[in-house]
């Protein structure tokens, strides 16, 4: 197991089952549908390797579930509980997706200036996700995450200029909370609130992050990038 995996366990107290040589990446694309560390389950919690993308269970064939993964990335936090594809994993199947950091992407005038995002003193925190898992008989199994979204905070409304979302961040404190199964709705619910904007760092990057055929699972993809005023994007 590398020393990446080792500390995961420790920030959550909970073991990679299958233990695993589990490497973090710079930059991963949704839409790529990448296996990411994901802890899980109540008391007996557990870090699991599951794909972006969720499938829900009542899946069909293997052709419907490869339609519906880039449709759930992400899941609405208001609706979730009554949306189909959601509702079983919101009241039992709730989860933790470890991150350092995140991407987004600001629209101005016809450009799309690329920002990253962390939370201030923190290396690792946690999206608030659900996961299942979709069984097709003698052919494959998917455990499969989404990420959860809440209305953007004033940083992230600003940033995020065109939808005004942003990522579900859970407060280190609620993180337990978060992952008990018998939370009734309404004490979940309350917890789906946008993270305050106190709490977070923000800068801009370059478009290595965009350039075709770029290697961007380096740590330049993550360094601060100004853009000139001459160049009329600010």
């Amino acid at each position: 197991m590398s020393q990446v995996a080792k500390n995961l366990e420790n920030r959550y107290h909970a073991p990679f089952t299958p233990a695993v040589t589990w490497e973090p990446r710079h930059h991963v694309n949704g839409f790529n549908y990448p296996l990411m560390p994901v802890v899980h389950g109540g008391k007996e919690r557990q870090i699991t390797l599951l794909q972006w993308g969720l499938v829900p269970s009542w899946i069909r064939d293997p052709e419907q579930a490869a339609e519906i993964r880039g449709k759930t990335l992400n899941a609405r936090s208001e609706s979730a509980f009554d949306k189909p594809s959601f509702r079983k994993s919101m009241a039992t199947r709730r989860c933790l997706v470890p991150a350092d950091g995140f991407f987004e992407w600001q629209s101005v005038g016809t450009q799309k200036i690329p920002w990253f995002i962390t939370l201030s003193g923190k290396e690792v925190f946690s999206f608030g996700g659900l996961w299942d898992i979709w069984e097709y008989p003698e052919r494959e199994t998917l455990h499969t995450f989404s990420i959860l979204t809440t209305d953007a905070n004033p940083l992230m409304a600003e940033i995020h200029n065109t939808k005004k979302r942003m990522p579900l961040i859970l407060p280190e404190g609620s993180e337990g909370v978060w992952l008990d199964e018998s939370l009734p709705r309404q004490e979940v619910e309350t917890l789906m609130v946008p993270f305050p904007e106190e709490g977070m760092n923000a800068w801009t990057i370059s478009t290595l992050i965009t350039a075709r055929g770029a290697d961007t699972n380096t740590p330049e993809v993550k360094k601060p990038w100004s853009y000139a005023p001459s160049r009329g994007l600010f």
